[in-house]
């Protein structure tokens, strides 16, 4: 299977080749993540699917690049990138700190451009509105810590001193970011809104997942799946078969564009 970024993209890689995709799947990974976060997708989704992670600075192959730590400057350019997918069945997924950006990233979108995503996933995070789990100090333990008690998929690795230079600093970032971020109470979208979470997530309760509900003036619906904060791992068969289950019945409800 390739992996190859779009021709012209700067935040977004694709995984595998799709020839006349019906839907782009655009996965927005944690905090402390990477694209690369989603490879193993492709085998699990309908072929039809267009499958695309966002590119974070400061990791993988934009390791040379400086951090963003403003979510709605990182939105902003999210946005214009992803523009031109509107009128093909555009689909949203973010998990934790990137649910939060993918909401974002929907907003602007409806706000520039008059209409949003197909549908919009968001996963293992609160709801605006609900005070979350404390973050952590910018010390090294205070963030290792942090990430150890969510079961991050990256855990063990910060444990080797050589790996932590290479981790920490994507990780601290990006928790600076959330930090910073203050979302905005209220604010809404017309995009269909599909909550994921785990059933015993540290971080997230699933009646704080539900407050997600209250920001989509379309169709909400909440799907609880075994596991922590990292539910979709180890529960990556029954969430992709959910997943694509859903995909398919969005192509049926997907608004014919506006005329231009």
């Amino acid at each position: 299977m390739s992996v190859n970024a779009t021709d012209t993209a700067v935040w977004l890689r694709r995984f595998g080749t799709v020839a006349r995709p019906k839907q782009h799947l655009v996965c927005f990974p944690h905090a402390g993540g990477s694209a690369s976060t989603f490879r193993s997708w492709r085998h699990r989704l309908p072929v039809d699917v267009d499958l695309l992670a966002i590119r974070y600075p400061g990791r993988e192959d934009r390791i040379m690049e400086p951090f963003v730590e403003d979510m709605e400057e990182m939105a902003g350019e999210i946005a214009a990138e992803l523009a031109p997918l509107l009128d093909s069945g555009l689909v949203l997924f973010g998990h934790s700190m990137g649910a939060a950006l993918a909401f974002e990233v929907a907003w602007l979108l409806e706000r520039e451009h008059g209409r949003g995503p197909a549908m919009v996933v968001v996963s293992g995070r609160s709801g605006p509105g609900v005070r979350g789990r404390d973050l952590p100090d910018d010390d090294d333990e205070s963030v290792i810590d942090f990430a150890k008690s969510l079961g991050s998929v990256n855990s063990v690795a910060y444990e080797d001193e050589d790996l932590r230079p290479l981790l920490l600093p994507a990780l601290r970032a990006d928790l600076r970011m959330i930090k910073n971020h203050c979302p905005q109470v209220g604010r809404t979208v017309k995009s269909p809104l599909l909550i994921y979470v785990g059933d015993s997530d540290p971080d997230v309760t699933v009646s704080e997942a539900y407050a997600w509900s209250h920001t989509s003036i379309g169709e909400s619906s909440i799907k609880v799946f075994p596991g922590g904060h990292f539910y979709l791992v180890d529960s990556e068969a029954e969430v992709l078969g959910d997943l694509s289950a859903r995909l398919r019945r969005a192509r049926v409800t997907r608004p014919v564009p506006p005329s231009k």
